[in-house]
Formats: C-alpha cells, sequence, structure tokens
C-alpha cells in the first residue's frame, strides 16, 4: 500500500510538473506575440535591404585604403583679396555751394567730404579643392576663390602653385580654377545617383586651417535644399540645390573639399554645415558629383555653363497652404510630391503641354520627390537637350516631351558676360528724353545693386547714372559692356539725378 502512494504521488508530480512547463511556455509564447511578431516571420523591409536567408551586414570598413587614394588629390586653396579704396560718397542735397567760385564741383568734393574715400582692408581665407585632370584642374566652391586677386595652391606633398579662375557659377556654388603642372594625381568620378542612405563616406579637406584632414560619416538624406546659394543678381531663385547630408565632421576650411565613398571615388563637394556656432555640430552638405562633372565640364568648354531650364515655377505640396492648393488648382488631399504653380507660355513645358496643377512625378524616368530632385535632374541638360515629363494630371499619369531652353528663351549655346555679370546690378540704357533733361548725350542707369563688385568694393546706391568708365564716354550698356571688357582696374563715373556733382568709383574687375 505505501508503494501505490509513493507511485501515485510520483505520477501527480510528473502531470502537475507537465502542466506546469506546458502551461509556462504556451504564456511566453503568447507573450512575445503581444507586439505582432510571428515566430520566423520577416517584415518586408529587411527582405528589401537582403538581410534575409542568413545575409548579414557586410564586415566592418576599413577607411585606410580610400583615404590613402584620395589624400593626394585634395589640395590646399589660399586666397588674397588686395586693399581696396571705396568711395564713402553719399548723394548731397543739391544746393549752391558758397566755393563754386573757386572750386569746380568735383574738387570742392573732394576737399569737403564729397570725395572722401575709405579702405577695405587686404583679406585672406583659405580652403580645399579636388584636383580633377592630371594637368591641373581643380574644382573648387565659388565662395571659396570669389573676388580674390591671388590663389596660391598647395598639394599634398607640400607642392605650391599660383592658380587662375577658368570660370564660377554662383548657382551651383562651383568654380573651376587651374595650376600649371602636370602628372598629377587626381580623383575619379563615383556617381552621387548610386549614393545610398545609411552608406559610410569620407570627408577630405582642410580645415581650420589645419593639415589635410578625413573625417568619416554616414549619408543621412540626399536632395535637401537649404537656401543659400545665389546666382550672380543675387536672386535665389535660379539657384541649384540638392546637397548630400552627412554627418562627416566638416568645418571652415573644408569648403571645396572631397566627399568621397569607400572605393575612394569623388561623390560630392563639400559645401556648407549647419551650425549655429559656425563650427560642425551635426551634420554637412556636399553638391553631389553627377552636377559638380556637368558644371565643370561646361565652364571648361564653354566658359560658362550650359543651363537648360524646364519653363516651370513649382513647390512641394507639403508647403502650401489649403488656400494656395484651391489658387493653384492642386488637389486639397495632397500633401507630398512637387507640383507645377506656374507654366510661363513662353517656356518649353507649356509647349510640350503641361499645365499649372501637374504633379510631377519623373523626369526622363527617374522619379521625383521635391523640388531638389528636380533641380538636380535638369541641372544635368543643356538648352535644346528634350528630356520626357511624366505629371499627374486628374488621377492619370501623361508623358510630354519638353525641349528645354536657356535663360533668355532660345535653344542657343550660352556665351559667358563674365565682366558685366561681376558687377552685380541691374542696368538699363538711360532714356533719350531723360538724358536731354539731365544734360546728358547718353548714360547707363544702375537700376538695382545687387550681391557683386559694385556691392562688396563701393557705396554706389540704386539709380546712380554711369557716365563714364575710364573717362571713356558710355551711352548705353553695350558700350559700357565693351568698356568694362578691356581692363581690369577700372573707374566709373556719374551721377545721381536731382544731386549735385559728379562722383567716381574705382573697382577692379577679377579674372
Amino acid at each position: 500500500m505505501k508503494l501505490k502512494q509513493v507511485l501515485g504521488t510520483v505520477a501527480i508530480s510528473a502531470i502537475t510538473t507537465l502542466a506546469v512547463v506546458w502551461g509556462y511556455g504556451r504564456f511566453l509564447k503568447q507573450d512575445s506575440m503581444y507586439a505582432g511578431q510571428q515566430p520566423g516571420a520577416v517584415p518586408g523591409n529587411y527582405k528589401y535591404a537582403g538581410l534575409t536567408d542568413g545575409n548579414t551586414p557586410p564586415a566592418t570598413v576599413d577607411f585606410t585604403i580610400p583615404s590613402q587614394a584620395a589624400l593626394p588629390a585634395v589640395v590646399h586653396i589660399k586666397t588674397k583679396t588686395n586693399a581696396k579704396q571705396v568711395t564713402n560718397n553719399l548723394p548731397r542735397i543739391q544746393r549752391q555751394s558758397p566755393f563754386s567760385d573757386f572750386f569746380d564741383d568735383d574738387m570742392f568734393n573732394q576737399l569737403f567730404g564729397g570725395g572722401r574715400m575709405n579702405v577695405i582692408p587686404e583679406q585672406r581665407a583659405s580652403g580645399s579643392g579636388v584636383i580633377i585632370s592630371d594637368d591641373g584642374f581643380i574644382v573648387t566652391n565659388n565662395h571659396v576663390v570669389q573676388n580674390a586677386d591671388e590663389i596660391t595652391v598647395t598639394l599634398n606633398n607640400k607642392k605650391t602653385y599660383k592658380a587662375k579662375v577658368i570660370g564660377s557659377d554662383p548657382s551651383y556654388d562651383l568654380s573651376v580654377i587651374k595650376i600649371e603642372a602636370t602628372a598629377l594625381p587626381y580623383l575619379l568620378y563615383g556617381n552621387s545617383d548610386d549614393v545610398k542612405i545609411g552608406q559610410w563616406v569620407l570627408a577630405i579637406g582642410y580645415p581650420l586651417n589645419l593639415e589635410t584632414t578625413v573625417t568619416a560619416g554616414i549619408v543621412s538624406a540626399k536632395a535637401r535644399s537649404l537656401g543659400l546659394n545665389k546666382d550672380r543678381t543675387g536672386n535665389p531663385g535660379n539657384a541649384v540645390e540638392s546637397f548630400i547630408q552627412t554627418d562627416a565632421a566638416v568645418n571652415m576650411g573644408n569648403s571645396g573639399g572631397a566627399l568621397i565613398n569607400t572605393d575612394g571615388k569623388l561623390i560630392g563637394i563639400n559645401s556648407a554645415i549647419a551650425s549655429p556656432t559656425g563650427y560642425y555640430s551635426g551634420y554637412s552638405y556636399a553638391i553631389p558629383v553627377n552636377i559638380a562633372k556637368k558644371v565643370v565640364d561646361d565652364i571648361i568648354k564653354f566658359g560658362t555653363v550650359q543651363r537648360g531650364y524646364l519653363g516651370i515655377a513649382f513647390a512641394n505640396a507639403a508647403d502650401l497652404t489649403d488656400e494656395r492648393k484651391k489658387t493653384e488648382g492642386i488637389p486639397s488631399s495632397a500633401y507630398d510630391g512637387i507640383y507645377a504653380t506656374d507654366v510661363p507660355t513662353d517656356g518649353g513645358a507649356y509647349s510640350a503641354g503641361i499645365k499649372k496643377g501637374d504633379r510631377i512625378q519623373k523626369l526622363n524616368g527617374i522619379e521625383i520627390n521635391n523640388g531638389g530632385e528636380l533641380q538636380e535632374q535638369v541641372s544635368r541638360y543643356k538648352p535644346g537637350d528634350k528630356v520626357t515629363v511624366t505629371v499627374l494630371r486628374n488621377e492619370k499619369p501623361l508623358n510630354f516631351t519638353v525641349t528645354l531652353k536657356n535663360k533668355a528663351g532660345n535653344y542657343d549655346i550660352v556665351k559667358t558676360d563674365t565682366e558685366m555679370d561681376m558687377l552685380g546690378a541691374d542696368l538699363l540704357t538711360l532714356d533719350p528724353k531723360k538724358a536731354k533733361e539731365y544734360g546728358v548725350s547718353g548714360g547707363v542707369i544702375v537700376k538695382k545693386i545687387k550681391d557683386g563688385v559694385l556691392n562688396d568694393q563701393t557705396r554706389m546706391k540704386d539709380s546712380f547714372v554711369i557716365l563714364k568708365v575710364n573717362n571713356k564716354d558710355v551711352k548705353n550698356v553695350a558700350e559700357l559692356k565693351a568698356a568694362l571688357s578691356s581692363e581690369k582696374s577700372i573707374t566709373i563715373s556719374g551721377f545721381y539725378p536731382g544731386y549735385d556733382g559728379l562722383y567716381e568709383y574705382p573697382i577692379t574687375l577679377g579674372e
């Protein structure tokens, strides 16, 4: 009897143990499914990334090899801007001077404040650049060399050269300079279209006047638009921005340096940082190499960028209010994507059939999600090129073939107009009636001063009338253009309507 009791107790204990184990296992299984995950299931995002079937992320990347390949091709650029004298002239209300019988107007102004000069001291700065050919062509940022009177390039091996500017375009913030050398190391172009968010990249340059510096980070975003660039007239509307955003440390002096991938190939030109202090604090931005490559080739071949225009004004749906959407003919439910807000009748898009309110979906088969991506794609083509634009209209996709035009509205190759552009002003030939009223034979009105030489080197005000360049009469815009192209150091003379005296502004035009 005792044996039966013992066996019974053992049996009950065994059954109880099995029950507890089964119940506990079932509880854990239910608890692990609380977040919605099923054992053995793999979400689609993991499959898309290729992390299934035993695949694992690649091993830790060794940055020494791409660094060794790229370092010799990244240069230190130092610039010097000479001291300049600028007039401190301010228009004076017209009145009869008690000295007018003894001094002419020019002498009176010089002696009694009208011709007082200020001096802008010599300025020095530094940045970085990337050698792109063995015969000395270098790409850098426009803001690194803009207005410089002297440019010095120091290679990684400490050899130093004088450089000259071949051409620049502030709309892209890119410039091409050249040194006289041969058999130089240079960087191979990569493909910025292949850049993926999350991939490793290296930034190489000369920050804070240090020697060559390499930093590493990942790509954190693409096609960023920051509103930093402006064209030669100071208009941000014509600028092109589609930055690669990274968290590689970039500081002052890195501008114009290289952003490379782990193959050592150039994928971007470092251009800007996002910082409240002016020093690196988290994000840096690079111009994609596919944009830089087109700009560089155009500058070397034509002297200026051959930029094609699609012929639309656009806006991101996320930036539009409901009222604006209604005005522009955009669906009120639209919360993403890019829409045509205006289609001028003289543009290529209008001729092709694109309408206001169309959503731009693709350009030559490349998906377009924001303004930066659209600018980047269009900037790769020149006037006269045909592109296929896919739009969504009334929920239906439509394809249009658009022939791109230049800024002037035709298909011609754009010729460089460097000297006039460098002035940085809206200019207009003086109306003959006004000229007669002012008692002059002709002239050029400076309607509005923007970014450029006039703003940087003088205190000239809007509405100034140019009469002479280097004491040679200038009666219209064409004569002004001819006069500017003859010399680099010039003196502009003229007057302000309604004010007394002639004023002179000495300026220096760069390379």
